[in-house]
């Protein structure tokens, strides 16, 4: 099992990986390798995930869900195929992990007392009063 939050852990059964030649470091090797991987995780099937997590990480994610509901990461930055195993597996956690925060509640309407209108019209004309004094003198012959 992996631990995402205290209350989210995933099964390792749940993700499918897959190798193939990294177009990044390492792939370009002698001895050809496979280095990059294809995580890959279904998110619309997963015990795991409460349903408004699920939701929220298949918006958060965006085009990387196909129109199964599958999240597919790919990493091919790292020579070994070890490390981009273990990166790919921290973007997948980390979207996890944003996705489970709740949304902040939705802001509330507020109207400015009357004390903060009349400073800001208060304001305004000190304003206009100290600009109006800019201009050119005038004198009145």
């Amino acid at each position: 099992m992996i631990e995402v939050t205290p209350t989210i852990s995933l099964s390792e059964d749940e993700l499918t990986e897959r190798f193939s030649r990294s177009a990044g470091p390492g792939g370009q090797n002698v001895n050809t390798v496979s280095t990059a991987v294809e995580l890959r995780f279904d998110v619309r099937r997963s015990p795991s995930l409460p349903n408004d997590v699920a939701i929220r990480l298949m918006k958060l994610a965006g085009r990387k869900v196909t129109q199964d509901g599958v999240l597919v990461l790919v990493a091919m930055t790292h020579r070994t195929q070890e490390r981009n195993r273990a990166e790919a597996l921290e973007r997948l956690l980390g979207l996890i992990r944003q996705a489970a925060e709740p949304p902040p509640p939705p802001r509330k309407k507020t109207r400015p007392t009357l004390a903060a209108k009349k400073r800001r019209v208060e304001a305004k004309v000190h304003r206009g009063g100290v600009k109006s004094m800019r201009g050119k003198v005038r004198g009145d012959d």
